[in-house]
């Protein structure tokens, strides 16, 4: 019994494997890295700031 049951996987297994496809798409891959820039502007966003606090310390009193 258990030779029939490795039998009948091993058949079912070959006629799934006619169903597999692989194939590239139609359309290219797009790639979005808006991230990447939005960083970079906040970080110098960030050093002008740090630079105008630096250099008028009597507007920003602490």
């Amino acid at each position: 019994m258990k030779t029939y049951s490795i039998i009948a996987l091993g058949l079912t297994g070959l006629s799934l494997a006619g169903c597999i496809q692989v194939r590239a798409p139609d359309k290219p891959i797009e790639i979005n890295l808006n991230v990447k820039v939005q960083q970079e502007v906040v970080v110098r966003l960030q050093r002008d700031a740090q630079d105008l606090i630096q250099n008028n310390p009597e507007l920003f009193p602490q």
